[in-house]
């Protein structure tokens, strides 16, 4: 399919045109934000083909953030980054160049820049294997906000491009790190794990008090981001290297100590399931995060209120899990 676009132009037409069609099943929405997005590379490839690249140069593309995870809505930004093979003086000009082509792409086809520049046309997130692992244990190192919050971002990642051996070894180089020193998971618990009060002390669900969104309950930060900021750390601590929340959830409930996840997995399914079928046509990306509550029966508003109570829960069996570890 993918093959048959030589232009973004026309690519961003039979996306506008197809998109909507996935309005009940987020997992065949991603495998189509999938097929858009290895379309832009493909392109990109073509378009960069102008600066000799030898064909022995590898790379790997990746996708992070909701992409990564196969979490994405229908409309969602740019995150991204690009690893290449160690030992190529002019590959690092030659990459940077395709990571600024296919930001470009992904932009002219309806995926907004990333507004924290997290792209593979940043050279920050378009680095050399070698220069990767360097990079990352200096994150590590600082132990900074937003160094941390670098690993939680990286974390995410998924080949869409390339050798997805490069990825895999990244992410088992954080994970050994890490069990040298277990205190950093409490740096991540420290960056992350912070919630925005959505439901009052009678039980009343707290929607915004002004602004556009008034009346609408912010999905995103009340909910999707407790789940899978949690959900990641325990994924990092146990050196699972799937990306998707769900996904992630069911190789931790193998593991002893953690059997109780089923009903917070069930919670993040509905959560999904919700943010398309509340999808409103707009081409800002922070109006697809909220949620009108009129919009809700009584009884999905009450099961809101368990997916939003059980959020803090999930944190605070984190919080201990990591306490526990680190004690």
């Amino acid at each position: 399919m993918e093959s048959t676009f030589n232009s973004y132009q026309s690519l961003k037409t039979w996306k506008e045109e197809q998109i909507l069609k996935y309005r009940s099943d987020i997992s065949a929405l991603n495998d189509f934000h999938d097929i858009i997005m290895k379309a832009v590379i493909r392109m990109a490839l073509e378009r960069t083909k102008k600066i000799e690249r030898p064909s022995s140069w590898k790379f790997a593309w990746f996708t992070m953030g909701s992409s990564g995870r196969r979490e994405q809505g229908f409309l969602s930004d740019q995150d991204h980054g690009l690893v290449f093979e160690s030992g190529a003086a002019e590959a690092e000009k030659y990459f940077l160049e395709l990571g600024e082509e296919v930001s470009k792409g992904l932009k002219a086809v309806g995926y907004p820049f990333c507004e924290g520049n997290v792209m593979s046309s940043n050279p920050l997130w378009c680095k050399s294997l070698s220069e990767w692992k360097e990079q990352i244990h200096a994150w590590m190192q600082e132990e900074s906000l937003q160094t941390i919050r670098n690993l939680h971002i990286f974390y995410d990642s998924r080949v869409l491009a390339g050798e997805e051996a490069y990825i895999a070894e990244l992410k088992s180089f954080i994970h050994v790190n890490l069990q040298k020193s277990p205190h950093l998971l409490t740096r991540m618990v420290e960056t992350s794990m912070h919630m925005k009060k959505s439901v009052g002390p009678f039980g009343q669900l707290l929607a915004e008090e002004k602004g556009s969104h008034q009346g609408e309950l912010d999905l995103k930060y009340a909910a999707f981001i407790p789940y899978v900021n949690a959900v990641r750390i325990l994924a990092v601590k146990e050196g699972i290297l799937d990306t998707s929340t769900i996904a992630r959830m069911y190789k931790i409930m193998n593991i002893n100590g953690y059997g109780g996840l089923g009903k917070y997995r069930n919670n993040f399914a509905v959560l999904l399931k919700w943010r398309l079928q509340s999808y409103r046509q707009t081409d800002a990306y922070d109006d697809t995060h909220y949620i009108q509550l009129k919009t809700l029966s009584i009884s999905e508003r009450n099961e809101l209120k368990d997916i939003l109570k059980d959020a803090k829960k999930l944190h605070q069996f984190v919080v201990r899990t990591i306490q526990k570890g680190a004690g």
